[in-house]
């Protein structure tokens, strides 16, 4: 089988062959255009099938490292709604897909994408972005008018031009569960996407830290606060309220590479508060621990200031702040009380604890790979399947159950 077939991860050149693929295959029902250049000069492509009013915009690759699950779902929704066209069903919408928003980043990560698929082949290409070089956000008190990456104003221009009723956002995570946030319940989606993940053996995020105080109708679906609310947190500030202006939705979707079945346990934890401080100690203790061997290697390094490293320098100046909203060592006083603390919830944040030090240290390692910093990445990775027992979850299935939570979005909005 090809990659296409889903045996493996496609490239973004992959991903682009089979859009044209798609535009020559269907012409005068897929189209494929350019919609703006990323920072280092390459084109952001959109992909539309069928010319109805109603738009559905689904971006892959907001985030580098999980830019090529997007773009296989991509490409397996756009043919399915071309093959649905072609026959006759058209339900008055047009789907327009970005095939990678951030190819810059997703380059970094392509030397992974041939196998095997291991957690340590993965973090010996792990590449994401620091916060501010990603362009789903717009960092507080930003122009949103003129955001200040070129990607980003391609999207906000995306956005307004189609007004969508419907945006999808494509995300990825290492080790968990599948899960869904959106910017407004769409009642039946939990129904939906617990159904798809049983058949497809994935279990749902039942607990996700990246929604950590958001309402949840149902496992693995999150619906985020108002703006105004501090709950909703980093999504206030993005991409993803901008349907809000034209009465649309946002979904977030997100697929596991490898399965953690204790992301879908809801009992209750039997120690919570033991746990949640001894995840917060281990992020506070192994983050110096990356720094220290920065500060070691910074002076010899051929390049201080590549993407590589400026993320690496963003994750350990976080350092307590991470740990802020659920360890009960560092909480403020009067701080909203958490909420039930299941073995799910735990699990996501105790994953979150060893996650966050060990990217920094793969990313390290790939420019100063000296022995203090492999030690780290090996005795992570190590740590992490210790803990965890991740399974993998096929190319094939993660791609999937991506595009039924798309479909299931979209099908439940009723539009």
């Amino acid at each position: 089988m090809t990659r296409m077939a889903g045996m493996l991860y496609p490239t973004t050149g992959e991903v682009t062959a089979g859009a044209r693929a798609l535009a020559l295959g269907y012409p005068g029902i897929c189209r494929l255009g350019e919609v703006g250049r990323s920072r280092a000069g390459r084109p952001l492509l959109m992909l539309t099938v069928g010319h109805g009013e109603r738009n559905v915009l689904v971006v892959a690759g907001p985030h580098a490292n999980e830019a090529a699950v997007g773009g296989a779902t991509a490409l397996r929704l756009a043919h399915t709604i071309a093959r649905r066209r072609a026959d006759g069903d058209d339900d008055g919408s047009s789907w327009h897909f970005l095939l990678c928003i951030d190819p810059d980043g997703a380059a970094l990560n392509e030397p992974w994408l041939s196998g095997p698929y291991t957690l340590r082949g993965h973090y010996a290409h792990f590449f994401r972005p620091c916060t501010a070089e990603q362009p789903e956000w717009l960092p507080a008190g930003e122009d949103d008018r003129c955001p200040a990456l070129p990607e980003t104003r391609a999207l906000v221009d995306v956005l307004d031009a189609l007004r969508p009723v419907l945006q999808c956002s494509l995300h990825g995570i290492d080790v968990g569960g599948s899960f869904v946030q959106l910017t407004s319940d769409v009642p039946g989606v939990p129904e939906r996407i617990g159904k798809s993940a049983a058949e497809l053996d994935i279990p749902l995020e039942s607990g996700s830290s990246d929604a950590f105080q958001w309402p949840s109708p149902g496992p693995g679906v999150y619906v985020m606060p108002p703006c105004d609310d501090p709950a909703a947190g980093d999504g206030a500030h993005s991409t993803w309220v901008r349907a809000q202006r034209y009465d649309g939705v946002t979904a977030i979707v997100e697929v596991p590479m490898w399965a953690c079945d204790r992301s879908a346990d809801t009992t209750p934890h039997p120690d919570p508060d033991r746990a949640l401080r001894t995840a917060g100690a281990a992020l506070r203790r192994d983050l110096p621990a990356v720094a220290r061997v920065l500060d070691a290697v910074e002076t010899q390094l051929d390049d201080p200031d590549c993407p590589l490293l400026r993320t690496v320098r963003e994750l350990v100046g976080l350092g307590p702040a991470l740990t802020a909203d659920w360890d009960p060592a560092v909480r403020a006083p009067g701080a909203a009380p958490l909420p039930d603390m299941t073995t799910a919830r735990v699990t996501s944040i105790e994953v979150y604890a060893q996650r966050i030090p060990l990217r920094a240290a793969a990313m390290l390692r790939q420019v100063a790979d000296v022995p203090p910093v492999a030690r780290l990445v090996d005795t992570w990775c190590d740590a992490y399947e210790r803990a965890y027992h991740p399974r993998w979850v096929p190319v094939t299935d993660q791609v999937e159950q991506q595009a039924r939570s798309v479909l299931a979005v979209y099908e439940e909005l009723h539009v």
